[in-house]
C-alpha cells in the first residue's frame, strides 16, 4: 500500500512541475520555423538590422550630415533688397532723393565678404559722372581680411568640424556595435549552456524514474526492501527539484537573450530554438605575435579612434584661438550705402581697418584651455591604448585558462562516469547499497555541469578576445560550424 501511495505522490509531482497557468504568452518567432538552430551569426545579423540601439547610433549620420548643412549655411548668399530715401533742402526748396541697391552677399570661408548687384536713383538725383537716372549701375563690394580671420575663423573651424562629424558618427556606431556583440555573444552562451544542464538534469530525471519503477516491482515481488522504494522515491524528488530549477535558469537566459533579437520593434523569446553544440576548441588561432595584435587592435578600436578625432577637433579649436590673437587687419573696397553721401557724389569708398586688443585676455583664456584638453586627450589616449593591451592579454588568459580547465575537467567527467558504471555494477550484483549509487550518478551530473559550464566559458572567453581586438568593428560575426564529440553534452 505504501508502494503505490509513493508512485501517486510521484505523478502529482510530475504534473505539478509544468503547470498550464505558468505558460507565459510572450512572442517566440512567429516567422520562422520553432525547431529551427538558432546559431550565434543568426543572433548578430538579426541584432545588425532590428536593434534598437544600434538604430539609433546610426541615426547620429543624419545628425551629422545636418550639422554639415548648419555648418555650410554661414556661407549661403543672400539676395538684398534696400531702399534709401532722404528729404534734402537745397537752394530754398524741398527733394526726396535716394536709391534702390539690389544686391547679392557672398561670404567665403576663407573669411572674404564680397557683394554684387546693381543700383538705381531715386527721385532728381544729380550727381556728376554716374547718369544714376537713365542706368542701373553696377554695385561691387569686398571685405579683406589680411591677418586675423584669414583662412582661419570660427565659421571655417566650424566648417572643419562638421565635415569630420560623420566620421565620429561611424565611429559611435562601432563602438555599440562592438558592445552588443559581445553582450549578444555572452548571452548566447549562457542560453546554449542552461538549456544542456536542463537537458542533463532531464536525463538524470529519467533514470531514477526507471530505477523507482525497477525497484518498486522487484519489492512488489519480495526481492528489495521497502527502504529502497523509499530511498529511489527521495531520489527522483531531489532531482525534480533541480530539474524545475534548471528550467527557471533556462526562463532566465531566454528573456536576457530576447534582448538582442528584435522584429519589428518586438523582442522575440527563443523558447522553442534549438541550440547547437559545442564548436571545437581550438586555441591556436589565438597564438600570433601578442604585440601585433596589440598594435592592430589599437588602430582597429574605435575607443582610440574616437579620442584621435577629438584632438583634431581640439586642433581645429586651438587654430582659430591662435588666429584670434592676431590684429584685426582688414581691407575694404564698396561703394557707400548712406544716401546722403551718395547724393553728393561720394559713390566708393576704400580703406583699411587696424584694431589690436591691449590684452588678449580672451584669445590667451581659449589657448590656455584649448592646450590643457590636448593634453587630457593625450593622457586620455595613451590609457586606452594600455587598456586595449590589457583587454587582449585578458581575453588570450581567459581562453588558455578555460582550455585548462576543460582538460581537467573532461577528465574528471570521465573518471566520474566510470565509478557511476562500476557502482551500477555493484548494486546489481548486491555489493553496495541505492544511496552510494545515487551518490556516484550525482557526481556524474556535477561533473557534466561543470563541464558544460567550462565549455560556455571558453567560448565567452572567445567572444571577448574577438571583442578586444576589434573583430566586429564592421559588423563581421564568428561562424561556428564544426561540432564537438558528442559524448560528454
Amino acid at each position: 500500500m505504501k508502494i503505490i501511495l509513493n508512485l501517486i505522490l510521484i505523478v502529482l509531482i510530475g504534473s505539478v512541475t509544468s503547470p498550464l497557468w505558468a505558460k507565459d504568452d510572450v512572442p517566440t518567432f512567429p516567422y520562422e520555423s520553432p525547431n529551427s538552430l538558432l546559431t550565434l551569426q543568426s543572433v548578430f545579423e538579426r541584432l545588425e538590422k532590428e536593434h534598437p540601439l544600434l538604430k539609433r547610433s546610426q541615426a547620429n549620420i543624419t545628425l551629422a550630415r545636418g550639422r554639415v548643412l548648419k555648418a555650410l549655411g554661414k556661407f549661403d548668399p543672400n539676395l538684398v533688397n534696400d531702399w534709401e530715401l532722404e528729404r534734402l533742402v537745397k537752394d530754398g526748396s524741398t527733394k526726396n532723393v535716394g536709391f534702390n541697391d539690389t544686391f547679392v552677399e557672398l561670404r567665403h570661408p576663407w573669411g572674404i565678404k564680397g557683394f554684387a548687384g546693381f543700383r538705381a536713383g531715386i527721385g532728381d538725383v544729380e550727381v556728376a559722372d554716374l547718369g544714376i537716372n537713365t542706368s542701373n549701375t553696377p554695385l561691387l563690394g569686398i571685405v579683406f581680411p589680411l591677418l586675423r580671420g584669414f583662412i582661419t575663423n570660427p565659421a571655417s573651424g566650424e566648417l572643419k568640424k562638421s565635415s569630420l562629424a560623420e566620421e565620429q558618427a561611424n565611429l559611435e556606431i562601432q563602438q555599440t556595435r562592438q558592445d552588443l556583440y559581445l553582450g549578444a555573444a555572452t548571452q548566447y552562451w549562457n542560453w546554449v549552456a542552461a538549456w544542456k544542464v536542463k537537458d542533463v538534469q532531464k536525463r538524470s530525471v529519467k533514470v531514477a524514474e526507471d530505477r523507482l519503477k525497477l525497484l518498486s516491482r522487484q519489492a512488489k515481488e519480495g526481492a528489495r526492501p521497502e527502504f529502497d522504494v523509499i530511498d529511489a522515491t527521495r531520489e527522483v524528488q531531489w532531482r525534480q527539484n533541480k530539474l524545475i530549477k534548471a528550467k527557471r535558469i533556462v526562463d532566465k537566459e531566454e528573456y536576457k537573450l530576447a534582448l538582442f533579437l528584435w522584429k519589428d520593434n518586438e523582442l522575440m523569446v527563443p523558447s522553442k530554438r534549438k541550440v547547437p553544440a559545442f564548436p571545437k576548441i581550438n586555441s591556436k588561432q589565438w597564438l600570433n605575435s601578442l604585440e601585433k595584435i596589440k598594435q592592430e587592435a589599437a588602430e582597429v578600436r574605435p575607443e582610440v579612434q574616437l579620442i584621435k578625432l577629438e584632438a583634431e577637433f581640439n586642433n581645429i579649436d586651438l587654430d582659430v584661438a591662435e588666429n584670434n590673437m592676431l590684429p584685426d587687419l582688414s581691407l575694404e573696397a564698396q561703394p557707400t550705402r548712406k544716401p546722403g553721401e551718395f547724393v553728393l557724389g561720394l559713390g566708393y569708398r576704400f580703406g583699411v581697418q587696424l584694431s589690436i586688443p591691449l590684452f588678449q585676455r580672451e584669445a590667451k583664456g581659449d589657448i590656455m584651455r584649448i592646450k590643457g584638453k590636448s593634453h587630457q586627450l593625450k593622457l586620455l589616449k595613451d590609457y586606452r591604448q594600455k587598456q586595449i593591451a590589457m583587454d587582449i592579454a585578458n581575453a588570450r588568459s581567459a581562453i588558455f585558462r578555460a582550455e585548462e580547465s576543460l582538460l581537467v575537467l573532461e577528465k574528471g567527467l570521465d573518471l566520474a562516469k566510470k565509478l557511476e558504471e562500476g557502482e551500477r555494477t555493484r548494486f546489481k550484483l548486491g555489493a553496495t547499497n541505492l544511496l552510494v549509487v545515487n551518490l556516484r550518478e550525482r557526481s556524474v551530473l556535477e561533473a557534466n555541469e561543470s563541464w558544460i559550464t567550462g565549455m560556455a566559458d571558453y567560448q565567452k572567453a572567445v567572444a571577448l578576445y574577438q571583442w578586444a581586438i576589434g573583430k566586429w568593428v564592421d559588423g563581421s560575426g564568428p561562424k561556428h560550424n564544426t561540432e564537438i564529440p558528442a559524448k560528454a553534452n
